[in-house]
């Protein structure tokens, strides 16, 4: 047999292969009672295409409605894209029988945080981070604390070219941790920064537990981080002096056996990791969004001046002056809509599930796909324009069609922290500064939001 002849053979026979097992596994999974789909390769499944995001989604919804059945990322699941239906299982997830289903990695190196606790835990976790970070805690003191230290880290800008991703994460990262730990040696950040850039990128990455892999290195960075805290409470504790921070709050908590110290430390990883790239990537986003759209620019200095007339130049921000800040608040939801951080929710069913006449079955995954919702047309005008002036409608930011920050028992109990974290960065942005993009910016919207070679802008005084 002629070599070309082989090469054809061989060809042909992996071919059949390939179809056989498409074939086997379409079939595997074809049981009565599941959403149409496909479900891929066995093992692979869709992974690839379902990890390109927007297209795959949308081509899906064209095909089989807004809810369908994939194989992606390891697992069987169906995808919901309907907003009253992934608004009815986030509020009843617990009566209905579904579970967190969030990767390992982030699991076994963040820990069991906000977003997997369960139940009991889950509530008292909960309760625990509204007291530090609710709306309470904002009228009473938050707010002024969160406008001093604006106003540190937005210092001395003029005449730089600064990369604005960088700058947004350190202003994510200290923020946070500042808030927690107040007046401690600048070597404590420091090291607490490092590792936890080493924790954040092994939770996003395969699990291979080589040295060497960011896995592996985000695991010993969170022994590390446990080390590093429990040495902070010990000294705590021993100590006399007390301190105005988070931190003091939970100790405090712990002498009433309400709070273990892990959970504390979880509780202290989780304020951080949930705010890391929402907050360093949604500031960064504002610039660029406030930099292509002038009139929404003029608008938001507009208000920010009109509330800087009735203040003394030193006079602090307070919680009146931030609920005055409505058009704020309106570039803040829309460039979550338009930059959605989070693409999705992942759930496990614990039963079988009935849903919208389908029946899921157990173990299955279901992902609440929440990336379109904001760029539905039906649901917003022109929903790829810029328009923050569409969230000063009434009831607009209230609608169930609304889950930039979740809803029901999951909603963020960081919603208000990172909102006015936002409106004071944006307050002292935008009238002590304007800025210029420098030549050469890329953009990435999916499966993050983020500049791969940063977000570089020429600042000078307003």
């Amino acid at each position: 047999m002629a070599i070309p002849e082989i090469v054809y053979y061989v060809f042909g026979l992996v071919l059949c292969a390939f179809f056989a097992l498409w074939k086997w596994n379409d079939l595997k999974y074809r049981r009565k009672g599941l959403p149409p789909g496909t479900m891929g390769l066995p093992f692979i499944g869709e992974t690839s295409l379902f990890l390109k995001g927007p297209d795959f989604m949308k081509l899906r919804r064209s095909m089989y409605g807004n809810i369908f059945k994939t194989h992606a990322l390891g697992s069987p699941m169906i995808v919901c894209m309907d907003p009253e239906i992934n608004r009815y299982l986030l509020l009843n997830e617990a009566k209905i029988g579904l579970t967190l289903a969030y990767p390992d990695s982030i699991k076994n190196i963040i820990g069991v945080n906000m977003a997997q606790v369960n139940s009991t835990v889950h509530k008292r976790v909960r309760g625990t981070l509204l007291s530090l970070i609710g709306p309470a805690a904002h009228r009473d003191h938050l707010v002024p604390k969160l406008d001093r230290c604006m106003r540190s880290f937005l210092h001395n800008w003029a005449g730089k070219t600064i990369d604005i991703q960088q700058k947004a994460r350190q202003m994510a990262f200290m923020g946070s941790l500042e808030q927690i730990v107040e007046n401690e040696p600048n070597s404590f950040y420091e090291s607490f920064e490092d590792l936890f850039v080493k924790m954040s990128l092994g939770s996003m990455s395969p699990l291979i537990k080589i040295p060497g892999t960011k896995y592996y290195q985000g695991l010993k960075a969170r022994t590390k981080v446990n080390a590093l805290l429990e040495e902070l409470f010990a000294k705590r504790k021993a100590s006399s002096v007390t301190h105005d921070d988070f931190l003091e709050q939970l100790i405090r908590n712990s002498d009433s056996n309400y709070n273990s110290t892990e959970e504390i430390i979880e509780q202290i990883i989780t304020i951080i990791y949930a705010g890391y790239d929402s907050i360093s990537s949604t500031a960064m986003m504002f610039v660029k969004y406030l930099h292509d759209n002038p009139r929404a620019l003029q608008a938001i200095r507009e208000e920010h001046f009109a509330l800087q007339q009735n203040k003394r130049p030193e006079e602090l921000i307070n919680w009146n002056d931030y609920k005055k800040m409505s058009f704020t608040r309106a570039v803040i939801f829309e460039t979550l809509r338009l930059a959605s951080i989070v693409n999705g929710l992942a759930r496990r069913t614990t039963s079988d599930l009935e849903l919208n006449g389908f029946i899921i079955p157990k173990g299955w995954k279901i992902y609440l796909y929440k990336r379109e919702i904001g760029l539905d047309p039906f649901l917003y005008q022109e929903p790829l324009t810029f328009n923050p002036w569409r969230w000063l409608e009434k009831g607009v930011e209230s609608h169930n069609y609304n889950l930039l920050y979740g809803t029901g028992g999951r909603e963020c109990p960081g919603k208000e922290l990172s909102i006015s974290r936002f409106c004071l960065f944006l307050h002292h942005f935008v009238t002590k500064y304007r800025w210029e993009e420098v030549q050469g910016n890329e953009l990435l919207l999916y499966p993050r939001v983020i500049a791969p070679k940063g977000l570089h802008i020429r600042v000078s005084d307003y």
